[in-house]
């Protein structure tokens, strides 16, 4: 593939840190780069993705669908010649699995009741 057909992206993480800046294909599905995310976020952080579903990538206030390519998404990226293109990286667990983390009170509700009938 031509060098000037790639597409140049870095991923803002929440703390204004930066992975990248990496070149693309246009052929790169969503789902790779978060793969590429996820094996190249920095170990210091506090907040880290656990798997590639975990990263959820935003260009221009949208989500960016995994099944979509860089190409396709090229649109909203611009034309920018030769630029580097920003794309912020934010950590949400999936929610089945926030859902099965949760601690659950296993004792039942017990409700202490006395009445005094004179």
């Amino acid at each position: 593939m031509p060098e000037e057909d790639l597409i140049e992206l870095k991923f803002r993480l929440y703390d204004g840190s930066d992975i990248g800046p990496f070149r693309y294909s246009p052929a790169s599905t969503i789902a790779m780069l978060k793969q590429r995310i996820v094996a190249d976020w920095p170990k210091d952080k506090k907040v880290s993705p656990k798997a590639a579903n975990d990263v959820k990538l935003i260009y221009a206030g949208k989500i960016l669908e995994n099944s979509r390519t860089v190409g396709q998404c090229k649109t909203p990226f611009g034309e920018l010649p030769n630029g580097v293109i920003t794309l912020h990286a934010v950590v949400q667990p999936s929610l089945a699995k926030a859902k099965s983390e949760k601690k659950v009170d296993k004792a039942p509700n017990q409700s202490i009741c006395s009445c005094s009938i004179l």
